[in-house]
């Protein structure tokens, strides 16, 4: 059973990576105001997944929260490639709120070099937005952010 579970989470390790590039290249692509945006954006994401009972399933419908992953990230994905920018700065925020519930206390190796890709990825955007965003600047230092 131990194989199959490590195939499994082999898997998903897989489809996230091949996500993230993409996430990836919308966000490098976007202008410096609109970074900042996505950053509170995201934060915000975060912070209302993590006072969820199952911050790695959010974004899910309420029958599938006892599923090994949520669809929070291929709801993220998909809204991502959307044509009209708003929805798709909120696709790539809710993707990356998941992606890091999802990855941060995983027992698995092989999602923990996605965790270390997402937390790069917020760690960009919070250098992106400057010091002038006291809401992040806020997140940081409280519980949320660990």
């Amino acid at each position: 059973m131990q194989i199959v579970t490590r195939l499994i989470a082999m898997g998903r390790a897989r489809l996230l990576h091949r996500q993230f590039r993409n996430i990836e290249g919308n966000i490098s692509a976007l202008p410096a105001r609109v970074r900042a945006r996505l950053a509170v954006m995201t934060l915000r994401e975060i912070g209302q997944a993590s006072r969820c009972e199952f911050p790695h399933l959010y974004g899910t419908a309420p029958e599938l929260r006892y599923a090994a992953w949520g669809q929070g990230t291929e709801i993220g994905f998909s809204r991502a490639k959307s044509d009209n920018p708003e929805v798709a700065l909120r696709g790539i925020a809710l993707w990356l709120a998941v992606a890091y519930h999802e990855t941060k206390d995983s027992p698995h190796p092989s999602l923990q070099p996605q965790h270390r890709q997402v937390l790069r990825v917020l760690r960009e955007l919070r250098d992106a937005t400057g010091e002038q965003s006291e809401t992040m600047a806020q997140w940081m230092r409280s519980g949320a952010a660990a």
